[in-house]
């Protein structure tokens, strides 16, 4: 290991505040804070004599096993270090041959039938088969295996009913008719079902070494993985190095030989690290926002994701929809991203990203509009109109939950204000570590809370399908009348082929959600931060993950 990485595990292991997508803190030092002083101007060129990637992946990944991680600190990793049956373009975000060097799709929709390229390989020397995706996408599906993301799957025929227990492993139907020949049955026609095999969570693995070992993913001595890179060092909650993988199909394309991330969860550390020229790209402080969003190392764009907050719908205040919308008119959306986050970010007036480009020409924002504003007269109105229907003189104690982060902890106070200007109620504020509040959030314990969706491919459906019956997503757990007519909408919509009358079906879907403020959208995310001059081609799509495939320096 290198004194660069050294250092990096120093700082790494001082600093104590979970990263996110975009942290801060007050305590920046003046040499690191100032916009005006040289070195916070541009970074230094990274020192190392191997022209090393030195990139900070903010959290330990939760797990690299595929239907596990499901979240972007496991999927950064994984989409780096293995590979499904097609991957996300360099220049766009469409599926190109991966694993699957070609494809036919039968006349009605139904039937995709992959073929395995001969030079598919695991790192442990044995080819990836079909028979390797026909045990993955079953296992995805799988109960016992309790993946948050099974319902990536139920695409599949059959998938849903295996995972749910009212069909077996049997009758979903994906098959491996030979060692290069896969076979896919879909429920419905699904014109992106090509992005949704480049999914992390549709990844394959390595059936003997999965069950040899339950733990064969939080080791790098039985790690067995296919992608451009393989990990050859894992300190856990330190850093990993990842290392190119000579024996991927495509090795002639990656260019870069070592990445090495460290795991660094305070943004403020991370910054310093990339002015110092120890990272080659950084996430800006909040409190700098303003001052580098013009910067020449800047890069912007926009992310399909949302940051919003959860009502949990069978708990005291929030059974009752018109005081759910009373929170969602009382919050100053503009002025959260404005002044708390200073990234650009849009605020939030649906639950849908608006950048999805809708077939009726446009896109799916232009032709949606906003379903609600920022109006504390009228926020007013829905508190009092829902107090009298649940017969309240007082409003029930509301607590805002949220995971660890200077960010959040901002933007919370800020919300807190709001709703105490707007409605002249105290919402008390409960912060926990990451990995408390997500257990804790997931079994329904918090009832008013910060949640976060990242979309992975790109479809509006990616959005609207979480709250469908089976979803681990929907965690502020809607049912009742209106939620099996917003599920028969949104399964209407599964067999519908004509584009623009699908597309109206998930507009009357997502009108449903926003009027029954099953969920409080704050903002839409994006991507912004600094890249080293030195380096290029770090791709990050509208939907997706970080893509390093092509990655590389600038001679």
């Amino acid at each position: 290991m290198n004194k660069k990485l050294i250092m990096l595990l120093l700082v790494g292991l001082i600093s104590s505040v979970l990263f996110l997508a975009a942290c801060s803190s007050d305590e920046t030092s003046q040499e690191s804070s100032d916009p005006t002083d040289e070195s916070s101007d541009t970074s230094e060129a990274p020192s190392g004599d191997d022209r090393t990637l030195y990139l900070n992946n903010g959290q330990e990944p939760t797990s690299l096993d595929p239907p596990i991680g499901n979240d972007e600190a496991s999927y950064n990793i994984l989409n780096n270090v293995m590979e499904g049956l097609t991957r996300l373009a360099k220049d766009a975000p469409v599926p190109e041959p991966a694993m699957a060097e070609s494809w036919d799709v039968s006349e009605d929709g139904l039937v995709y039938t992959f073929y395995i390229r001969d030079d598919a390989e695991w790192t442990n020397g044995e080819p990836v088969t079909a028979f390797d995706f026909e045990y993955s996408f079953k296992r995805l599906a799988n109960p016992e295996t309790a993946s948050p993301a099974a319902s990536h799957a139920y695409w599949i025929a059959g998938a849903e009913d295996y995972n749910s227990g009212e069909g077996s492993e049997e009758d979903m139907l994906v098959e491996a008719l030979d060692e290069r020949t896969l076979e896919v049955t879909l429920r419905y026609p699904v014109d992106f079902f090509l992005s949704i095999v480049a999914m992390p969570q549709m990844f394959p693995v390595h059936q003997e070494t999965v069950e040899a070992d339950s733990n064969w993913a939080g080791s790098v001595d039985t790690l067995v993985t296919n992608g451009p890179f393989k990990v050859t060092e894992w300190a856990h909650d330190d850093y990993l190095v990842l290392e190119k993988n000579e024996t991927y199909w495509d090795a002639g394309t990656v260019e870069v030989e070592t990445i090495e991330y460290a795991i660094v969860d305070d943004v403020n550390t991370a910054f310093s690290l990339y002015q110092a020229g120890d990272l080659h790209v950084s996430e800006v402080p909040a409190d700098l926002g303003e001052e580098y969003l013009d910067h020449p190392e800047m890069y912007m764009a926009p992310r399909s994701g949302i940051e919003y907050q959860f009502f949990h719908t069978q708990t005291e205040p929030f059974q009752n929809k018109n005081i759910r919308k009373a929170f969602m008119y009382a919050i100053n959306r503009e002025d959260i991203v404005e002044y708390v986050n200073k990234s650009g970010e849009p605020a939030a007036y649906g639950w849908v990203h608006p950048d999805f480009e809708h077939p009726a020409g446009g896109t799916w924002g232009e032709n949606v509009g906003e379903y609600f504003e920022y109006d504390p007269e009228k926020a007013r109105e829905y508190l009092a109109l829902g107090m009298e229907e649940e017969g309240y003189d007082e409003l029930p104690t509301v607590t805002l939950s949220y995971n660890t982060s200077d960010l959040h902890s901002t933007r919370s106070q800020a919300i807190q204000e709001m709703l105490r200007d707007s409605l002249d109620i105290e919402v008390e504020l409960f912060n926990q570590e990451w990995e408390v509040f997500r257990d804790r959030s997931n079994e329904g314990e918090f009832h008013y809370f910060r949640g976060s969706y990242l979309g992975g491919y790109n479809d509006p459906i990616n959005y609207l399908d979480n709250f469908l019956p089976g979803s681990g997503f929907n965690r502020g757990d809607w049912e009742g009348d209106v939620h099996q007519q917003y599920v028969d909408i949104v399964n209407a919509s599964y067999e519908e082929a004509d584009p623009e009358k699908r597309f109206e079906l998930l507009m009357e879907a997502e009108e449903i959600l926003m009027e029954e403020a099953i969920v409080n959208p704050i903002y839409f995310y994006n991507r912004s931060y600094l890249v080293n001059p030195e380096v290029e081609n770090v791709i990050t799509h509208f939907v997706g993950f970080t893509e390093l495939k092509w990655a590389r320096f600038v001679d």
